[in-house]
């Protein structure tokens, strides 16, 4: 789903196919190729990728930098546009009408140039015999009878439309075929007569326009515009020029008409596709920002309020995966369209990416308007949309964000927005939430945590602490649960539950599961009596596709037996792409590493989890442990479990116990295995308690 350049680019070359479509990066060097550009230049893609665009260019041009003083006219205007000599690949020359529009992301930075050629070389001949024709009949007016058939001749073959006229009497003396099949009239029913005998009134005035403005001044006179022709509806761009007869008394008026509506038609799709989302056709992230820029103008100017609303679909995810990338679609689309019908024409809706949307709302008088759309865009996502006979539903987070004096740029107001986001779905999702100066500085606690997190893996400020496990007949230690802390330097220990978040949030996790796993098997080598070692992995690291050859690589660096290796994961990694965490379990599991499943009983607990994966042993959390004296369920759901893992042959753990009544109570429930302060609290390795 995502939109990304190659996506784009396959557009523009389905939609634009005589076109050579091609981007630089902001040195000019060529990023991509189109099928247009290589019929054109002659160059295969992986000939031309990386290579500078100058090497089109004449040797001349490139030794007075007239690429590059062209790649600076883009820059500072926005857009380059030129005809000129280009070059192919076999050294052939061929006349380029190039246009070069500068590419800039939401931050205004460029990222590099659009750059459209096409060949118009057949034109421009055309044209240049035209004009070698007009010269010669005003030089040699003893030929001009034969000047006249030769003209006749040239401009009944070229692809513009051609009607010359007489300046004194306006009569027309000469039309071409291509005029004929353009104004639906033959020649011969315009010969003699005046544009507006023969021509539409909307036709004829236009022609008189610009036949005025020629035999007022010298030079070409050029206009466009859209006007009914035979096939209906057509854009027009016209040139005309006064042409001096054989004596200085007679003189007429020459008008070249072109029909550009195909070529303005694709330069708009063109422009359409730079500025909206390719699948729900929506604004996207450039013209958004210039949206939300001239609201805030507006704002300061008429004094009214600006919100930016930064959206995100709760659940999409999930569908995603289950349904395909072509439901996802599907589902974005519907939604888009819900979304727009309940925003006034002058409120613009964006999607921005993913399953993310924003939103401007401009000119408001109140904040209390901002809450009356938010809810009425959470209530018209609520209802299931029906696609190919699912009814899939999802629910909708929004994040507001109100223009002020602190707030007055587009990056400002959209990171705020942003955080307020956030703060809806830490705060349960399908909600709306206002941006606060407290959400800010919450923001930059993160982000000073992450950056200190960031220091304390290169810097070895993590420690791994070791809680020990016994069995019931509590006389000796089996092995030990490996249990990650922080030692900060200024802020002192810090535990998982305040830091383990934050890491799988920024992708951090790796980096510590990786370390984790090699520092416990190092440490669980040197151990007297073959005790195990165990590991917690989290969901996230199950997204690294190299996640077995991590734990394969601690096992043989260390020189630990598998089996003194124990990873613990949670029922989330089998909610999330189960067939895959699944295959990478198994994987684990044939190296000949044991398997906990741990917080049994606090999540999407199923049996189905069992059949499908052949676990070791089965943790009870100690959410239960701590009620099974006060609650018949507790105790209840810790029987159910022991009965069943007796019936599987699955090792039972019991972890939070803390006093003498609780194991006893569990070792008469069936537990196997016990862990908690009753038996020890985590410790560094060189001070673990070794013996009961």
């Amino acid at each position: 789903m995502n939109e990304n350049p190659d996506t784009f680019y396959r557009l523009l070359v389905e939609s634009v196919t005589d076109y050579a479509i091609y981007m630089l990066d902001p040195g000019g060097h060529v990023a991509n190729w189109n099928a247009g550009a290589q019929r054109t230049k002659g160059y295969m893609a992986h000939e031309i990728l990386g290579q500078h665009f100058s090497l089109f260019y004449s040797p001349q041009e490139r030794r007075n930098k007239t690429p590059v003083a062209n790649l600076n006219i883009a820059r500072a205007t926005g857009r380059f546009e030129d005809q000129g000599w280009r070059y192919r690949k076999d050294g052939s020359a061929f006349w380029a009408h190039v246009v070069i529009d500068a590419i800039h992301d939401e931050g205004g930075q460029l990222v590099g140039y659009a750059k459209i050629t096409r060949d118009i070389t057949e034109r421009r001949e055309y044209e240049q015999q035209i004009l070698r024709a007009k010269d010669l009949a005003e030089a040699q007016s003893e030929r001009m009878t034969a000047m006249s058939r030769f003209l006749d001749t040239i401009i009944s073959s070229i692809p513009s439309c051609v009607l010359v006229e007489d300046a004194v009497s306006r009569e027309i003396l000469l039309v071409n075929r291509k005029a004929e099949q353009l104004f639906g009239v033959e020649k011969n029913s315009m010969h003699g007569k005046k544009p507006h005998e023969c021509l539409p009134p909307e036709l004829s005035d236009y022609f008189d326009m610009l036949a005025d403005a020629a035999l007022r001044s010298e030079g070409i006179h050029q206009s466009e515009r859209q006007l009914s022709a035979a096939g209906g509806e057509r854009i027009l761009h016209t040139r005309a020029a006064t042409v001096r007869g054989g004596d200085a008394r007679t003189q007429y008026v020459m008008l070249i008409v072109d029909d550009v509506t195909d070529q303005r038609a694709a330069d708009a799709r063109i422009h359409h596709m730079a500025h909206h989302d390719y699948l729900t056709s929506l604004p996207n992230r450039i013209l958004f920002r210039q949206r939300l820029s001239d609201a805030l103008r507006q704002g300061e100017l008429h004094e009214r309020q600006t919100a930016a609303l930064c959206l995100d679909l709760d659940n999409f995810k999930n569908v995603n995966d289950a349904l395909g990338h072509q439901m996802g679609d599907e589902l974005l689309r519907a939604i888009a369209k819900r979304l727009r019908a309940v925003l006034r024409e002058q409120d613009t809706l964006a999607r921005i990416g993913g399953d993310e949307f924003a939103i401007v709302l401009p000119s408001l008088n109140h904040q209390q308007e901002a809450n009356v759309v938010a809810q009425r865009l959470i209530e018209v996502v609520h209802p299931p949309v029906n696609v190919d006979g699912h009814n899939l539903s999802v629910g909708l987070s929004i994040g507001i964000a109100f223009a002020d004096a602190e707030l007055a740029s587009p990056e400002q107001l959209l990171r705020c927005a942003d955080m307020a986001l956030y703060e809806a779905k830490r705060n349960g999702r399908n909600r709306y939430e206002y941006f606060t100066l407290e959400m800010d500085v919450q923001a930059r606690t993160r982000r000073c945590m992450e950056n200190d997190l960031r220091e304390a893996i290169t810097e070895n400020q993590m420690r791994l602490y070791y809680q020990p496990i016994t069995n019931s007949d509590q006389q000796a230690i089996i092995g030990y649960e490996a249990l990650m802390r922080w030692h900060h330097p200024s802020k002192g220990l810090i535990m998982p539950g305040d830091f383990i978040p934050l890491a799988e949030e920024t992708g951090l996790i790796h980096s510590l599961g990786a370390w984790a796993l090699y520092e416990a098997c190092r440490e669980a080598k040197n151990w007297a009596g073959g005790q195990a070692v165990s590991v917690n992995l989290s969901p996230i690291q199950f997204k690294n596709s190299a996640l077995v050859s991590v734990v394969e690589d601690a096992l043989r660096g260390s020189g630990l037996e598998p089996w003194r290796l124990e990873v613990e994961i949670t029922e989330s990694v089998l909610l999330d792409d189960t067939l895959g965490n699944i295959h990478i379990l198994q994987s684990l599991k044939a190296l000949g590493v044991l398997i906990a499943l741990d917080d049994f009983g606090t999540g999407y607990s199923s049996l189905s989890y069992l059949r499908s994966f052949p676990f070791d042993k089965i943790k009870i959390d100690r959410s239960f442990i701590n009620d099974m004296s006060d609650s018949r369920e507790a105790l209840a759901i810790i029987r159910a479990i022991t009965g069943m893992s007796r019936s599987l042959d699955i090792q039972i753990t019991a972890e939070g116990v803390e006093n003498r009544e609780q194991f006893d109570k569990l070792k008469e429930e069936g537990c196997t295995l016990f862990q908690g302060y009753f038996f020890g609290r985590p410790q560094p390795s060189e001070l673990r308690l070794t013996m009961l």
